[in-house]
């Protein structure tokens, strides 16, 4: 598939189940869940193995969480070897860049292999020409809202998302507390999405366990990261398969492949 084909493709994905009801209390998730495991929890000296395994095991995309030590207070990885993983996963790439400046490296990023490249609105003066920036690379565009971002950020440039992100942890570190404080904010941006008549994946991460999924899927997500929840357990088959609503299926990747 060429680039502009793949961006055609991926700009209208499979459309999403609504979500019923109107709160997370109440809610009931009959969309496909996509189960996005992130690559900081894995074994740093197995990484070639242990993307392999958990494509096989069933996940849907693959996160990558891009840390600088300056915007957050860690670091992680950066385009070398997310262009080396491609090599053992054909899942899409889901790259959350945590740095800033993030202009700098969006190319690399996405030559590197990004299918989704997602920035923090924190982290550069221009959003909307970033995420133009992104799209012009071929990738899926979005953005990231820390728990004191609000929800308004998005509202002026929903026209250029394939993706809000919903950190449900203060970013930097894996293996924090889930923030019931920001479920508000996905039924919010739920209803945002569906009021827009867009096809844009809502996404959560930070804390997402078996007991903490079903109050973001029942709040609109449709798009979990899971680090300890998947990486952490013995079986990642049956991990990953724990944090979808029996019944449902995988959210169909396939939607976002880009050209090799």
């Amino acid at each position: 598939m060429g680039r502009d084909s793949w961006r055609s493709a991926a700009a209208n994905p499979s459309p999403a189940v609504a979500h019923r009801g109107t709160g997370w209390q109440n809610g009931l998730v009959s969309r496909p869940v996509r189960i996005a495991p992130s690559l900081l929890a894995a074994d740093f000296a197995r990484l070639g193995e242990e993307v392999s395994a958990i494509e096989a095991a069933g996940a849907d995309w693959l996160h990558l969480d891009i840390m600088d030590g300056h915007f957050v207070p860690n670091i992680s990885f950066g385009p070398a070897l997310v262009r080396a993983l491609r090599k053992h996963c054909t899942l899409p790439f889901d790259v959350h860049l945590m740095i800033a400046p993030a202009d700098p490296y969006l190319a690399a990023f996405a030559e590197a292999g990004a299918h989704v490249i997602s920035l923090h609105p924190e982290a550069g003066p221009h959003l909307h020409r970033s995420l133009q920036t992104i799209r012009g690379l071929g990738c899926q565009a979005g953005v990231v809202l820390n728990p004191a971002t609000p929800v308004s950020v998005v509202e002026n440039v929903l026209d250029l998302l394939d993706l809000v992100l919903v950190m449900t942890v203060n970013p930097g570190f894996g293996g924090q507390s889930f923030l019931t404080s920001q479920l508000p904010k996905i039924e919010a941006l739920r209803r945002m999405i569906d009021a827009s008549g867009r096809d844009i994946a809502l996404e959560i991460d930070g804390g997402v366990t078996d007991q903490t999924a079903p109050l973001c899927l029942a709040a609109g997500a449709d798009t979990l990261v899971a680090g300890t929840a998947v990486f952490g357990k013995p079986d990642y088959a049956a991990a990953i398969a724990a944090l979808r609503p029996k019944g449902t299926e995988g959210g169909g990747g396939e939607t976002l492949r880009r050209p090799e």
